[in-house]
């Protein structure tokens, strides 16, 4: 069955790739290609989730390749794939034939790949290249329209901030194999401490990160310069749901650290409510859903760390339906209306009802309104919060009461009854919905409806036991009655209140409305530090180190070039003055020698008579 596993990771990923490579010549077909690999995927998944295959390859001793197909990761690949599909037939009419398909599509395929590698991994070095996979692409899909410095800027701030919350998992990584444990996803709870704490502050570190959790959440506003079809993808099912996703499949490792459990859930409820209030100070559509994002997969992160793996997984399902279908409207809207303004929208659901019906059941069920799944999905988790604590379950609680004001507020707006914004230009009229925008809306808002039958407690417990997660805490009917009157409370006091603020001081409401500040703290607090630091090195490089390594240049010439002048000659002298001297005695020795014997006679005679004089001269 490997095969199976091995077909389902792949096949995206390296038709993805092949139409990248054949670049503006597969624009024509790169759409439907696009469709036909996302709906084979959709098979193979299914196909997946009930055979639960596992496969395997070596890699490095000690640290193997692993993927498997299990309870929750069957889960994942169906809700990956099946939201992928729609979002790419989405796409099909989003993406004109003007643009570059063929690189469009390859990249949201490769995207989707890596996307599927990530939940089906049972190792670090297989998450790891997932993540890395998924992080670049992103990058290249938010910059789709590179041309535009503000958009490269965009895609950059986003990838460099889930970059540098990635570095949690390449410490996680060395800590557990520091800590003579495998890298096993499944046996990391079994590192030896002091390294399980790192393990475990490097898993949440990535997590919060990749799902754009406090203090991470300010990239996912970037992340809106990308097009439509990507903003449904990766707040949906891809990319900023694997932080949720990893956290709920670690859930042994955060209890084992004895402080990750509460560190996560409370972080995760934090989200959920500051998020909200972000999300309610928007006058954007998609800054609105982008910050909505942020707080839905708060209550997943809440989950994680309050061991409710079934309200978790619940929630990121029922989630990934609303929240493609809002952005998948949202981008309608925006195409045919050119503007993603909440007070010009005014009307746009009216002018196109499909549109407007498809967008209130998104809105509704972010809001937690019954019967919609987000609303049942949502009790599930809480209850797993309120076993933990109290005021845990009153944060929560908090939190969902904000996300009934948010999805209230977009929902007054593009119903009311005054003219929309005239049609942009070259665009169809705003009430016409094409097939390939119609179908997706009408399977995700009955898969919004439908899913509420998940948190039903027979369907529930089989969830529950598909996951094994037998034993956890289960709502009371009161708790799931408290959370839809609340809902429907607050969403009918917004309703009336139309647009007239809140109760807010306006320093606050404008901090709300700039994401907390949280980009311009990153960049006083990290950023310019770092710079300034890399400044004053590089500083220091130049005017010290270089510098240094010329002057010690120069130097060295200007000794070698008084050695030259004085201590050559002192050298030299002696050297040369031997030399001539032993020139001088080689020719005095040569004018003895000069061939004839009687000279050789007399000088012998000579030499002996003077011997014969010393001798007489001594004795």
């Amino acid at each position: 069955m490997s095969a199976l596993l091995w077909a389902l990771v792949a096949l995206p990923p390296a038709s993805g790739v092949l139409l990248c490579l054949a670049g503006r010549r597969a624009d024509r077909v790169a759409p439907a290609a696009a469709v036909a690999v996302a709906a084979a995927a959709v098979v193979l998944a299914v196909a997946a989730a009930f055979a639960q295959p596992r496969a395997g390859a070596p890699l490095l001793r000690g640290a193997a390749f692993g993927l498997a197909v299990d309870g929750l990761s069957g889960l994942m690949v169906v809700t990956v794939t099946a939201v992928a599909a729609l979002v790419v037939l989405f796409g099909a009419a989003d993406i004109g034939p003007e643009q570059a398909r063929a690189r469009f599509f390859g990249l949201m395929l490769l995207f989707v790949g890596a996307m599927l590698v990530t939940v089906t991994a049972t190792t670090l070095p297989a998450l790891l290249m997932g993540w890395e996979v998924m992080g670049a692409t992103s990058w290249a899909l938010i910059g789709y329209w590179w041309r535009d410095p503000v958009r490269g800027e965009a895609a950059g701030v986003a990838f460099l901030t889930t970059r540098t919350a990635d570095l949690g998992l390449y410490l996680a990584a060395g800590a557990a194999l520091a800590g003579g444990g495998s890298l096993a996803l499944a046996d990391l709870d079994q590192v030896a401490r002091p390294w399980l704490h790192l393990v475990a502050a490097g898993v949440i570190a990535a997590a919060l990160g990749k799902s754009a959790q406090l203090p991470f959440s300010f990239w996912l506003s970037r992340a809106m310069q990308g097009p439509s079809p990507v903003s449904a993808l990766l707040h949906s099912a891809a990319m900023v749901v694997a932080g949720a996703y990893l956290l709920i499949r670690t859930g042994p490792l955060l209890a084992a650290s004895g402080w990750g459990s509460d560190a996560t859930s409370w972080i995760g409820a934090a989200t959920a409510f500051a998020l909200g209030l972000v999300a309610v100070a928007q006058r954007d559509l998609k800054q609105l859903l982008a910050a909505s994002s942020c707080a839905q997969i708060g209550f997943m992160v809440l989950a994680a760390g309050a061991g409710s793996a079934v309200g978790g997984t619940l929630q990121l399902v029922a989630h990934a339906a609303a929240k493609s279908l809002a952005f998948l409207v949202a981008g309608f809207w925006l195409t045919r209306l050119g503007t993603r303004e909440l007070p010009r929208l005014r009307g746009a659901a009216r002018a196109a009802p499909v549109a407007g019906v498809a967008f209130s059941v998104a809105a509704l069920s972010l809001a937690g309104v019954p019967p919609l799944s987000l609303w049942a999905a949502k009790d599930v988790l809480l209850a797993g919060a309120l076993a933990q604590s109290p005021a845990l379950y009153a944060a929560g609680l908090a939190a969902a009461v904000v996300s009934a004001v948010y999805s209230t507020r977009a929902l007054w707006y593009v119903w009311r009854p005054a003219a929309p914004p005239g049609p942009a230009p070259g665009t169809p009229a705003p009430k016409r919905v094409s097939a390939a925008e119609g179908v997706p809306f009408a399977v995700l808002s009955v898969a919004a409806v439908a899913l509420t039958a998940l948190a039903l407690p027979p369907v529930r417990a089989a969830v529950a036991r598909t996951l094994g997660a037998i034993g956890e805490p289960q709502p009371l009917p009161w708790e799931f009655a408290v959370s839809g009157l609340l809902a429907l409370s607050v969403a009918a006091v917004v309703w009336a209140r139309g647009e007239r603020p809140g109760p807010v001081p306006r320093p606050v409401a404008r901090w709300a409305a700039g994401w907390l500040g949280l980009e311009a703290a990153s960049r006083a607090v990290l950023v310019r530090p770092v710079q300034r630091l890399a400044e004053a090195l590089a500083g220091f490089d130049d005017r010290g180190l270089d510098r240094g390594v010329d002057g010690l240049a120069r130097g060295t010439l200007r000794l070698a070039e008084l050695a030259g002048r004085r201590a050559e000659p002192a050298v030299d002298g002696p050297a040369r003055g031997t030399a001539a001297a032993g020139r001088a005695l080689g020719r005095l020795a040569r004018r003895p020698q000069t061939g004839q014997l009687h000279q050789y006679l007399a000088q012998a005679v000579a030499a002996f008579t003077v011997l014969a004089v010393v001798l007489v001269l001594v004795r």
